[in-house]
C-alpha cells in the first residue's frame, strides 16, 4: 500500500475521507472535516494510492509571525503502528520551521508520542463547546468563517487626525 504525503488539501474530496474522529460522540461530516483541512495554515495528509483514500492528516493554524498550534493529528486505525503519525508530524514541524511556539494539546496515552518527538509537557487551558463538535452549522464551507457575533477590536494605535483632541501642530 504505497501512501503519498501532501501537502494540498485541494487535491482530495470529501469521498476520501471517512472514520475519523475515533471516539468523538458527534464527529464531523467528511464534508466538514475537508473544510476544516482545507481552512488550516499547514496541512499534510497521508494518502493511500491502492484504496483512494486519506490514511491520516495533521493540521496547523498560525498567526504567521511566532505561534502555531496543532490542533488535529489522526491516523485511521487500520494505518496506525506503519510509521504514518510520525512521518506526520515530522512534516508538519518541518513546515512550522522558524515559528517561535508551536502548541498541541493532547489525552495523556498520547505524551509519550510527542515527547519522544522533542515536545515537553506544559499545563495548558481549553474551551470545548460540545454543541458544536460536529461544526457549526455555518462553518462548512471552505472559505473564511464569519464569527458569530458582530466584534471589533479597539484599535491600540488610533489616528490622532480622528480623536477628539487632535495634536497641536
Amino acid at each position: 500500500m504505497p501512501i503519498e504525503n501532501r501537502d494540498d488539501a485541494w487535491q482530495i474530496d470529501a469521498a476520501h475521507q471517512n472514520g475519523f474522529f475515533d471516539g468523538w460522540p458527534n464527529p464531523p461530516s467528511p464534508k466538514t472535516h475537508l473544510a476544516l483541512l482545507q481552512n488550516s495554515d499547514c496541512v499534510v495528509i497521508a494518502f493511500d494510492l491502492d484504496r483512494d483514500v486519506v490514511a491520516g492528516y495533521v493540521t496547523a493554524v498560525t498567526d504567521h509571525v511566532l505561534c502555531a498550534c496543532i490542533p488535529l493529528l489522526e491516523v485511521l486505525p487500520a494505518y496506525r503502528r506503519q510509521g504514518i503519525g510520525p512521518n506526520l508530524f515530522h512534516r508538519v514541524l518541518t513546515l512550522l520551521d522558524g515559528f517561535y511556539m508551536v502548541d498541541l494539546q493532547c489525552d495523556e496515552h498520547m505524551q509519550t508520542f510527542y515527547e519522544n518527538r522533542g515536545m515537553h509537557k506544559s499545563r495548558g487551558m481549553m474551551l470545548r463547546r460540545y454543541e458544536y463538535q460536529s461544526g457549526h452549522p455555518s462553518h462548512g464551507q471552505s472559505g473564511p468563517v464569519t464569527p458569530t457575533k458582530n466584534f471589533t477590536a479597539p484599535n491600540p494605535f488610533p489616528d490622532p487626525s480622528t480623536t477628539a483632541n487632535p495634536p497641536v501642530t
